[in-house]
């Protein structure tokens, strides 16, 4: 019986992008990335960063920028080679699936299916939504629970992670962009906001990023916990995939018009 997905193939030792079945029931649906990363993360003991980012397995954790976290490319491309959890039933794999693949039509990200690399992403259904920030090397795990994780803007944002990306409020620059209302956080919850030293291509603020925590992420009270500074009623953070800014940043940190 054939499977619904296509089985990795080589030619030329030029792997084949990654394809969906496009027959198979899609389950999707636009959902609040932040809502579903926080529902799904909520009773993790295990210790995460920023929500939903694994603690780097390297000594030196220097925030991931242009240089030391990038999946290498060759040629015109950069193959990151994947592996779906077994756990998955078909539909479930698919938007896994479906997610790597919208990377395709805008970038020159290419998932393939990992036949023996020794360096891959590990899609399973672990305790909640996480990613590691950037290139890890090895057997490198992306958890989407089943049941909680998989929706299109989810796989986006955990694997906007394990490109080298950071949360979009907790940029380099946010102060010029937003206010972060500490006494709205949950207490604990406080080092999620904290800046980072992120290197943004060039590219400005995006409220429409996936990779915005909503007003209320992390609230105490359902009040913000995140305001625009130029118009503190304007809501965000809750896009349903990845805005022209996060393929601009995809583009322009893997050198894709190059």
């Amino acid at each position: 019986m054939i499977p619904v997905f296509l089985f990795l193939l080589f030619l030329s030792m030029t792997a084949v992008p990654l394809r969906a079945a496009d027959n198979e029931n899609q389950i999707d649906e636009n959902t609040d990335p932040t809502e579903v990363i926080s529902k799904a993360n909520a009773d993790i003991k295990t210790p995460l960063i920023f929500g939903d980012i694994a603690p780097s397995r390297k000594r030196n954790a220097v925030p991931c920028t242009a240089t030391g976290c990038k999946w290498p490319k060759s040629g015109s491309y950069v193959y990151i080679p994947i592996y779906i959890s077994s756990h998955y039933s078909a539909a479930e794999r698919n938007i896994i699936i479906r997610g790597l693949v919208s990377f395709h039509s805008s970038t020159c990200i290419r998932f393939v299916w990992r036949r023996t690399q020794s360096s891959y992403l590990y899609f399973y259904s672990g305790t909640g939504c996480w990613s590691y920030l950037g290139h890890q090397g090895g057997l490198q795990p992306v958890s989407l629970r089943r049941n909680g994780c998989l929706f299109q803007s989810t796989v986006q944002h955990e694997v906007n992670h394990a490109l080298g990306f950071h949360h979009e409020q907790v940029r380099s620059d946010r102060d010029n962009y937003v206010q972060i209302l500490t006494q709205n956080i949950i207490p604990g919850k406080e080092h999620n906001f904290m800046k980072v030293n992120t290197n943004n291509q060039g590219t400005g603020y995006d409220f429409n990023s996936v990779m915005h925590y909503s007003n209320t992420a992390f609230s105490r009270n359902g009040q913000p916990t995140i305001i625009s500074k130029d118009n503190p009623s304007l809501s965000f953070g809750r896009a349903a995939s990845m805005s022209a800014t996060d393929i601009a940043r995809i583009n322009k940190l893997y050198g894709c018009c190059e």
